[in-house]
């Protein structure tokens, strides 16, 4: 399971702690990834993803995973959430033409 943001697309950074001396020592900021349980609407399902703290309060800043998975860039999304966002795309669509 790769260390990477299912929504963001957030992943593991690279650098150097440095001490009062300028002593560098390589270190790995990893990102701060929760399981959670999020609730689409236009599906009526509840998806298990594994995303970022900062991720998960931009879910909830656009109004939930429908409208951020809708506004959301295709390069960042995992696998799992395009499929999601195309599903939920179609839902909608239907949900509008009826």
């Amino acid at each position: 399971m790769s260390r990477r943001c299912e929504l963001s697309g957030k992943a593991v950074q690279v650098g150097h702690l440095v001490s009062h001396s300028n002593h560098k020592t390589k270190t790995r900021f990893l990102p701060n990834l929760v399981n959670v349980t999020l609730i689409s609407d236009a599906l009526g399902q509840s998806f298990r993803l594994r995303v970022t703290a900062h991720a998960l309060r931009s879910v909830e800043h656009r109004g939930g995973l429908d409208a951020f998975l809708l506004k959301a860039s295709e390069e960042d999304l995992s696998q799992k959430a395009k499929e999601l966002r195309r599903k939920i795309r179609k839902a909608s669509d239907e949900a509008k033409a009826a």
